[in-house]
């Protein structure tokens, strides 16, 4: 049973600013969003600026529809977030996992540091020509190239983390007994948990870049490749529609995460 918190009444004044502070950020949020928008049709509208290289927030919408009236528009997104998310849950879990054991092994991890630097430092796009070569031109190119993308970021991010914890608390746990596993467990994974949270928020937008990246190679659909043929073919109209679309998926999974945080927290807390 959950115990029913008393608060002071400072307290209860401090919880009302931070809401009303949040509101009007997200009244902020939502009012720079809309002049911009609003902004954008109307230099369209007046010719300040050409709708044809520039698009505007009308001729977006219309897009949408003829996606949607197509019967393409759903297939197009669930490709690419299918790849994504994909991508993202390999990188993540694939990362801590090397973080781990080159944390748990001093002499592996000063083996290996150097090459981990050497790949992340590495243009991935350069591996585009081998990565068809070994996966061919199907979602599996696409998928191998979001992981490879966000997997390094990962490693390095956690590793540093688990690295960085707390050197006296290591040495107490070590005095009282306590196993390597029992350090990693207790101390090691529970202290790098707002390190895990930065390292998601991060490689979000790396898997977005990765899948990406991998449609405008090998895809023969996404949004990436919405993208691309809307380049080829002139029609900025579409290339438009599928940026704003891929803007609004990543800022909905980064809005996830968010909430995943604050959940995490705020179970910590109690």
């Amino acid at each position: 049973m959950k115990t029913q918190k008393n608060y002071s009444e400072e307290h209860l004044l401090f919880l009302k600013k931070r809401k009303r502070h949040a509101v009007l950020v997200w009244a902020l949020r939502i009012g720079i969003l809309a002049l911009l928008l609003g902004f954008w049709e109307l230099s369209t509208a007046l010719g300040w600026a050409d709708a044809f290289l520039v698009s505007s927030p009308s001729r977006i919408a219309k897009t949408i529809a003829s996606l949607y009236n197509e019967g393409t528009l759903f297939y197009h997104i669930g490709t690419t977030l299918w790849e994504t998310l994909a991508g993202f849950a390999i990188a993540v879990v694939l990362g801590y996992g090397i973080a781990l054991a080159l944390w748990w092994s001093e002499t592996v991890r000063s083996v290996l540091e150097p090459y981990i630097v050497v790949l992340n430092a590495l243009p991935k796009i350069a591996l585009g020509p081998l990565i068809i070569i070994w996966f061919g031109t199907g979602s599996k190119a696409i998928l191998f190239m979001t992981v490879i993308v966000g997997l390094i970021v990962a490693i390095m991010h956690m590793l540093s983390a688990f690295i960085a914890t707390d050197k006296n608390k290591l040495l107490l746990l070590k005095s009282m007994g306590a196993s390597k596993l029992q350090i990693l467990l207790k101390l090691v994974v529970p202290s790098s948990l707002a390190s895990f949270i930065s390292m998601l928020k991060v490689n979000v937008g790396m898997a977005w870049i990765g899948s990406i990246m991998g449609e405008y190679i090998v895809s023969r659909a996404g949004l990436g490749y919405l993208i691309v043929y809307g380049g080829q073919v002139f029609k900025l109209d579409l290339l438009m529609t599928a940026t704003v679309i891929l803007a609004l998926l990543a800022a909905v999974m980064y809005f996830l995460i968010a909430l995943l945080e604050k959940f995490l927290v705020k179970n910590r807390e109690d």
